[in-house]
């Protein structure tokens, strides 16, 4: 009896971690997806992910018939409309735990700290920090804007390939919001390769005369994210910048990390 107990018992546990196993390999297979763009061949799946093919299969069937995954007529997979609602949830809170990290960026460098992250071809605050001066900002949790002329756009540009950035770019029609926006995609691509080498970006009355901003991207964070500090031209000078910026990127690779796993 003591046997068949064990014999049980064994088996369950084997059970159970062949379940975590599976649970494990398809969360890998939707983040092959969404790094390749949000849809891929099942041969592509293979080659990226080391599986066997009979595994994906097996799992993309799972995934396909709970609505996480769609098959289109081409046979590609692709990701599926389930996923709008846990990423909607997940984008909210991404906004409540990134204030206390702004509300502490604030009381380091003074001016006001955003949140945003990149949604098709728009860029989405989802969190902000007020700065104690008061100034009208153009930004607003929950506004949508262009990428090409904000700082927290480009720093999330630059995390992209160049043919996606110009895709977006030729979507969105880069429409000058002042005088000083670029207009022009191969000057955006060049100055995003600067971003690239320096780290940061900077919005240069770009989107609202009279005021700079400064962003970092989040490379490590789950999905395009970027933190900004904006404020009047007149305070944001190009000496505050360079002081700001080593705090912002420090309070990114916080932030970072407390999105990690724990």
């Amino acid at each position: 009896m003591a046997q068949a107990g064990n014999a049980r018992t064994g088996g369950a546990q084997a059970g159970g971690a062949q379940a975590v196993r599976s649970l494990e390999r398809a969360f890998e297979l939707l983040e092959h997806l969404a790094d390749a763009g949000g849809e891929m061949a099942l041969s592509e799946l293979t080659e990226a992910s080391g599986l066997p093919m009979p595994t994906i299969y097996r799992l993309m069937r799972t995934l396909v018939n709970r609505g996480y995954v769609r098959q289109e007529p081409s046979k590609r997979y692709a990701l599926g409309p389930r996923l709008i609602r846990l990423g909607e949830g997940a984008s909210r809170l991404l906004g409540t735990w990134a204030r206390p990290t702004l509300a502490r960026l604030v009381d380091e460098v003074g001016e006001t700290a955003n949140m945003a992250v990149l949604e098709g071809d728009e860029v989405v605050y989802v969190a902000q920090a007020p700065s104690r001066h008061s100034m009208r900002m153009f930004t607003e949790v929950g506004r949508r804007v262009q990428p090409h002329c904000t700082g927290v756009g480009k720093a999330l540009l630059s995390l992209l390939p160049e043919p996606t950035v110009r895709g977006i770019l030729a979507r969105t029609g880069m429409a000058a919001q002042t005088p000083r926006t670029i207009t022009d995609a191969d000057a955006l691509v060049a100055e995003l390769a600067r971003i690239r080498e320096r780290g940061y970006a900077v919005d240069d009355e770009e989107q609202e005369i009279g005021v700079r901003c400064v962003a970092v991207p989040l490379p490590g964070a789950p999905t395009l994210t970027a933190i900004s500090v904006s404020g009047p031209s007149a305070r944001l000078t190009a000496e505050a910048v360079t002081d700001i910026v080593p705090v912002m990127r420090a309070a990114a690779e916080r932030f970072t990390r407390e999105l990690g796993p724990s």
